[in-house]
């Protein structure tokens, strides 16, 4: 697993009717993009380490670079 600042995190559901999880990564702890990452939870705004595991995956969020005049 490979984040950057600003992706977004998704985790799945565990049960029947269990909707996913969605958080936005804050700061990337691991080299080279890899996990522990600081995320805030979009559902509740709460800010937590997490070591995704393999029901999680990262939605790279595209970056525009800027013009040059």
């Amino acid at each position: 697993m490979n984040a950057n600042v600003g992706d977004r995190l998704v985790i799945s559901g565990h049960h029947v009717g269990e909707h996913e999880r969605e958080a936005q990564i804050l700061e990337v702890r691991g080299a080279a993009g890899a996990p522990p990452y600081l995320v805030r939870w979009v559902d509740d705004g709460h800010v937590s380490l997490v070591h995704p595991g393999p029901d999680a995956l990262v939605q790279h969020v595209e970056r525009t670079k800027p013009k040059s005049p």
